[in-house]
């Protein structure tokens, strides 16, 4: 995701439609693969995405630059995809459904390495539908988005000690997975 001005996120803030249309285009994309990654469908995804940009609409002039804006936005996508996440669970009691659209993947280059991205993708798909919403995020920060402890805590407004435990409980479940496919 590019850089945001203060500049422009104070314009936004202001009701400048064009900035906040400038915020859009530079960050929409980031948003919806984060939801995509947390909810594992891509309806949902878009469906979050919109959440995100409403809350983030609505929550601009609050925004008080203590923190980064990708770190910002990245919070309000994580925890409306969570909430998402767990609105849908307890509506349909069931755990999230792989999506193959996600997770399709143009073969190029040779057939077999294509294949093997998509089976993986697949894998991983599957793997992360086992977690629970609050345990998936912790997992997709760290172990995809490559994020450390306290940025995770700081981007779910949670304690450390508590990542640290989702991040353990979510291991746990993945070893004892069929396979145990999982290698963090």
């Amino acid at each position: 995701m590019p850089e945001i001005s203060n500049e422009l996120i104070t314009r936004a803030a202001k009701g400048d439609v064009d900035a906040f249309e400038e915020i859009y285009k530079a960050t929409s994309r980031f948003v919806y693969n984060v939801a995509l990654r947390t909810t594992n469908n891509r309806d949902n995804a878009s469906e979050v995405t919109q959440d995100v940009f409403l809350k983030v609409y609505n929550s601009l002039r609050n925004f008080a630059f203590r923190s980064s804006f990708k770190t910002w936005v990245y919070r309000i996508a994580v925890n409306t995809a969570i909430n998402h996440c767990k609105a849908r669970s307890r509506h349909e009691r069931g755990r999230i459904e792989y999506d193959p659209a996600v997770h399709d993947t143009e073969v190029s280059g040779s057939a077999r390495s294509g294949l093997d991205e998509a089976e993986s993708e697949r894998r991983m798909a599957h793997l992360l539908g086992l977690l629970d919403p609050d345990q998936r995020a912790c997992i997709v920060l760290r172990e995809i988005e490559g994020l450390d402890y306290r940025s995770i805590a700081d981007t779910l407004g949670i304690n450390i000690n508590t990542v640290r435990s989702r991040l353990k409980r979510a291991r746990e479940r993945l070893m004892k997975a069929p396979g145990k496919e999982w290698r963090p």
